[in-house]
């Protein structure tokens, strides 16, 4: 699939051997996407109290989350650059430097974003080269946007790339992008992730915060592969305004720019849960009628984080036991004798009774589809939520029994 991309946007991937340490040879591993003039940009990060010093770093240039006057992402794979200390943070400083002086941007414009192994120092004088090569050879060809979404990849076995257009109620064009990682040590607030949004719409800052981190909560935080909260958990939203400069986008404009933003996050998110380390299914877990939505995400994340239940999806056993257990024991208060739970439709408990079907059939179905929906039903509230999940499978152990080793 082609994507467009935004206007004033480039992007470029290429190998600097940051895996050279670990035996990997030329795999992508540093990215740079630019824009030509100043954007605003707004981030979510990692609520791990153990954060990677790229994690730091934005967060400095970024002290609310957001800011008006950046140009440049900058992102390693390979090495987390976590745990690292004062050289750790050092390291990170000067990426942002070579990128800022080797593209002749102001000091401060540029963000950075790493994800691998944690606590190992970055090798820099390879990196050093990556991010001279990568700035110099950036570009808007669709090959190069590739390598920019293959370069940030660790254990992933494919690039996650979504893209919009929009046409706005004066008829102008804008368009969005995103690109994304993760595939293990993924839980809610946030993944183990890294996400890029790149948009030619006008925008605030303080627009771009509300929409980012409203997003974030439904999407990329409705995301748990392993229930483990990484230290490099970085997602960035960063708008230039080069389709329309000096008219910032307001009222049902906003709105359609609001609804693609979810769209492209909430695909990219599933992208993520597919392609879990090891996973053979996307799950979907739906919760409805919570009263609040905290609630719903709070026994979604109990039932995507059950070693049971993730176990149970992967040998095709309808074993809805699992599920509505795990939604008991979640820690919010309900009536279990209203809960009821269906399978892509399939109703296998109602009403705090089982719902007669035929656990063969249902487990020929489970085999044969590499997406499921489980949808529970309570009867507290109106709200609800959905969160992404996978299986949990043999080569999920293998991938991280030796991860370093």
């Amino acid at each position: 699939m082609t994507h467009r991309i935004p206007l004033g946007w480039s992007f470029n991937g290429v190998s600097c051997g940051i895996r050279g340490a670990s035996g990997e040879t030329g795999r992508l591993d540093v990215a740079v996407c630019h824009s030509d003039r100043p954007a605003v940009a707004a981030g979510v990060f990692t609520q791990n109290l153990v954060f990677a010093a790229p994690v730091a770093l934005c967060r400095t240039r970024m002290p609310q989350g957001h800011g008006n006057h950046f140009r440049t992402v900058v992102a390693s794979s390979g090495n987390a650059n976590a745990c690292t200390g004062k050289q750790g943070m050092m390291d990170a400083l000067a990426m942002t430097t070579l990128v800022e002086q080797t593209l002749g941007l102001p000091s401060g414009t540029a963000l950075v974003a790493s994800t691998g192994v944690i606590g190992r120092f970055l090798p820099m004088e390879e990196v050093r080269t990556g991010i001279i090569q990568a700035c110099t050879t950036l570009g808007k060809d669709p090959g190069q946007l590739e390598n920019a979404s293959r370069a940030i990849l660790t254990t992933d076995t494919k690039p996650k790339v979504c893209s919009r257009t929009m046409k706005l109620a004066d008829g102008e064009i804008v368009s969005l992008l995103g690109i994304a990682k993760g595939a293990a040590m993924i839980a809610p607030d946030m993944a183990t992730m890294l996400g890029f949004l790149f948009t030619d719409a006008p925008l605030s800052s303080t627009q771009a915060h509300q929409i980012l981190t409203g997003t974030a909560r439904r999407t990329f935080n409705c995301l748990s592969i392993d229930g483990h909260t990484s230290t490099n958990d970085t997602v960035l939203l960063m708008a230039n305004g080069a389709s329309r400069p000096g008219k910032l986008l307001e009222g049902s404009d906003l709105e359609i720019f609001s609804k693609a933003i979810h769209e492209v996050s909430a695909e990219l998110a599933g992208m993520i849960a597919s392609d879990a380390e090891g996973a053979t299914k996307l799950v979907y877990v739906d919760v409805e009628g919570t009263r609040t939505e905290a609630d719903a995400q709070r026994i979604a994340r109990a039932v995507a984080n059950s070693p049971l239940v993730k176990t149970a999806i992967y040998g095709a056993d309808p074993n809805w036991g699992r599920i509505v257990s795990a939604a008991g024991y979640a820690g919010v208060p309900f009536d279990p004798s209203e809960l009821s739970l269906w399978m892509d439709g399939h109703l296998l408990y109602k009403d705090g009774s089982p719902a007669p079907f035929d656990a063969l059939a249902m487990s020929n179905h489970m085999r044969s589809n590499t997406t499921l929906v489980f949808r529970l039903l309570l009867a507290e509230g109106t709200l609800g939520c959905r969160l992404a999940t996978c299986d949990l499978t043999p080569e999920y152990v293998r991938l991280n029994s030796d991860y370093t080793t």
